[in-house]
This record gives C-alpha cells, sequence and structure tokens, in this order.
C-alpha cells in the first residue's frame, strides 16, 4: 500500500512539474496559463485522433502482433493486408501546424527565415530518423529541439521563441514524416500517422523544450 502511494506521489509530482515546465514554455511564447492549458489539453486529446487522406501498397510486416493502430476514428486494431492507410495526426501535426501559423503571424518573423530555420531542421531531421518496421518513424529525441533552439538564436535572436517551436515542430514534420513517406511502404504496417505514433513524441517535445533552450 505504501508502495503504490509512492507511485501515486511520484507520478503526481511528474505530471506536475511536466505541466508547469510547459507552461513556462508557452508563457516564453506570450499565451496565458489559460490558453497554455487548454492548447495542451488539445494537444494530448489530439493525440489520439487520426485522420486518414490515402493508402498505399506497402510491404508485409515483420511480426502480426505489433500491429495495431491508436485513433478514435480506428477503433480496434487493423490487419496489414497489404497496404497502409496515411493518416494525419491532429494533436501532433493539424494542432502544431495552426500554432506555427499563429506565432508566424504575431512575432516580428520575415518568411524568408522562417523558410532557411524550417529546412535546416527539417534536413537535421531526416537524416537523424529512421524507418522503424512495424512501428513507425524514429529519431533521437533531443536531436530536433536542440537544432531548433541554436537555429532559432541564430538566424533570429531577438524572436527565438517563437521561431524555436516553429521550426522544431515543422521541421521534424517535414523532415521525419514528409520527406520519410517512401520509407512507409518499408514499415509494415496497416496505418502510417502524419505527426502520430512515433514522431508525436519528437514533436511535441521539440516544440517545448526548443522554446526552454532559445
Amino acid at each position: 500500500m505504501q508502495f503504490l502511494l509512492l507511485v501515486f506521489i511520484f507520478l503526481l509530482a511528474v505530471i506536475i512539474l511536466y505541466m508547469g515546465v510547459f507552461t513556462i514554455a508557452l508563457d516564453k511564447l506570450g499565451l496565458s496559463t489559460h490558453s497554455a492549458m487548454l492548447l495542451l489539453a488539445c494537444t494530448l486529446i489530439g493525440s489520439g485522433i487520426n485522420l486518414p487522406l490515402f493508402q498505399i501498397t506497402a510491404d508485409a510486416p515483420p511480426d502480426e502482433e505489433i500491429q495495431s493502430l491508436q485513433g478514435l476514428l480506428f477503433g480496434r486494431p487493423l490487419p496489414f493486408t497489404g497496404k497502409t492507410i496515411v493518416a494525419i495526426n491532429v494533436g501532433g501535426a493539424l494542432i502544431p501546424i495552426g500554432f506555427s501559423i499563429y506565432l508566424a503571424s504575431h512575432n516580428p518573423l520575415e518568411f524568408t527565415r522562417i523558410l532557411l530555420a524550417i529546412a535546416i531542421v527539417a534536413a537535421v531531421s531526416y537524416f537523424a530518423s529512421r524507418p522503424v518496421r512495424g512501428l513507425g518513424i524514429g529519431m533521437p529525441v533531443f536531436v530536433a529541439p536542440i537544432t531548433a533552439a541554436l537555429t532559432a538564436l541564430l538566424i533570429a535572436p531577438d524572436s527565438s521563441a517563437p521561431l524555436a517551436y516553429i521550426c522544431g515542430t515543422l521541421g521534424v514534420l517535414v523532415g521525419a514524416d514528409l520527406l520519410r513517406l517512401n520509407d512507409i511502404r518499408k514499415i509494415g504496417t496497416p496505418v502510417a500517422s502524419i505527426g502520430g505514433a512515433g514522431t508525436f513524441d519528437g514533436i511535441f517535445l521539440t516544440g517545448i523544450v526548443a522554446v526552454l533552450l532559445a
């Protein structure tokens, strides 16, 4: 009983710390605590929603036991039939894209600098990411946020926080997802989600850590 209580206290402390760090990061972006919590809630809820886009032929999976999809639009694990449904994740792609557009329009950032920063992070993310059969696209967690923070500080030191979020999240989406679409055929999964599965944590953490470092 005492062990369970300690575990509960530990998890509660982690959640409080996690939310505190998230709030601090978004405060640097000019968001209120209420707005930060709303964005966090929408992101976490949206991470379970995958919207199907199109379907492609793919190689057979190495192990049927690991073939499953988490998402509200796909309520049960889907069997692999030689084709992969390419979907887009709400919390890992659509919300970061929308928030990045908001930041770009509310901060003094030149469009060319934003594109350059995104291109740099996308290139690093592409070469650092790898297709993982049966799972998705994986990459080291801290490569993208460190790259995004350094890029933002070099390109726009006066607006490094918003640029770090923009180039960090969009750079990972472009480099580890969009540029890896052809590799999806080799993964052997019934569904591949842009901004979901293996890259959601990378995109989410990249935005937060990059802002904190910038």
